[in-house]
């Protein structure tokens, strides 16, 4: 028998899936959460209802959506291998197939914003058919496009994060001047809360972007600040692709590297949303600003997980004498 507030949510143990836990149950959702590992989740949240499966296993989904009146789709296989694309597609055809066999009401997306034209990375070419895929299901879907997403767990986040507290003199490869709308955790929650609930039948696709436009360079240098350090110093060197810059990425930052070289890539064009009107349909129009949200994931990380090994030296040595408070 489904449940009028009861939600499949995949992802669960994933940066925006743990985000979105507290918040489900704040807005009067039974959240019941999908693993490939439940015994291994269920230990570290035994508090929460878990149900072992894949989204790409027909019969995994066609018992976690049992009973479900929505879904929260917050998987990708992102750097998994070559062939991701191609299994991301599938997975959600079969999604989408089994949620309209249990009566699920509405799938809720978290995909990637795409550059307007031009050639993109994989990795957003990836989100973008999958949120093509789901709307094109039986069940209604709403698509939610996001680029940079700031917060303590974010893959994006921790590039950024590290560069700028590891490099005092940085070499501005071209697709640093890319520009983008990074977007706090705290927004993204409140976009996809709202999504599970605003009106209409019809499947729809909306931008998620934050309340700035900034190049990659000024988001590293608003980074430093936030740090209490000095703005790295930046030599230009335009040849220096995204794939060789990945290089460098991968021996500074502690993102893993296949990843890592994914979300390079993908910052080669301006990422900006087309519109705001998303944030006024679920009344939210005041984001946080970027400086408020990378203080917010640095006093999180802080609090958490602080690095570790040689380059926490390197970060120590080059930390002021009192940190920026968070706010």
């Amino acid at each position: 028998m489904t449940s009028d507030r009861r939600i499949l949510l995949t992802g669960a143990t994933g940066f925006v899936g743990a985000a979105m836990v507290p918040a489900l149950t704040a807005a009067g959702w039974q959240v019941r959460c999908l693993s490939r590992d439940a015994q291994a989740a269920r230990r570290r949240r035994p508090t929460l209802e878990w149900v072992e499966g894949d989204v790409a296993d027909t019969g995994d989904m066609a018992r976690a959506l049992d009973g479900c009146a929505a879904a929260l789709y917050l998987v990708h296989g992102m750097g998994e291998d070559r062939d991701f694309e191609r299994r991301d597609r599938e997975a959600a055809v079969r999604f989408s197939r089994a949620a309209a066999i249990a009566g699920v009401r509405r799938i809720v997306y978290l995909g990637g914003m795409a550059p307007d034209a031009g050639k993109t990375s994989p990795h957003l070419r990836g989100r973008v058919q999958v949120g093509e895929v789901l709307r094109a299901g039986k069940v209604q879907a709403i698509e939610l496009r996001a680029s940079m997403i700031v917060g303590h767990g974010s893959l994006s986040w921790l590039i950024v994060r590290d560069l700028a507290a590891r490099l005092p003199v940085m070499i501005l490869p071209a697709w640093l001047r890319s520009l983008t709308q990074p977007i706090a955790i705290d927004d993204v929650v409140a976009a996809l809360r709202g999504a599970l609930e605003v009106p209409g039948d019809e499947s729809a696709c909306f931008d998620i972007g934050g309340p700035e436009v900034l190049s990659g360079a000024q988001i590293l240098d608003e980074t430093a600040t936030a740090l209490g350090l000095h703005r790295p110093w930046t030599v230009a060197l335009p040849a220096l692709t995204p794939r060789l810059s990945s290089l460098w990425v991968r021996f500074v930052t502690r993102a893993r590297w296949s990843v890592a070289r994914e979300v390079v890539v993908g910052l080669t064009r301006d990422l900006l949303a087309h519109d705001d009107r998303f944030w006024a349909l679920i009344g939210h129009e005041q984001r946080l600003p970027f400086a408020q949200a990378a203080r917010l994931a640095l006093a999180a990380e802080r609090a958490e997980n602080p690095a570790s090994g040689v380059w926490a030296m390197v970060e120590r040595a080059r930390r002021p004498a009192r940190v920026p408070a968070p706010g």
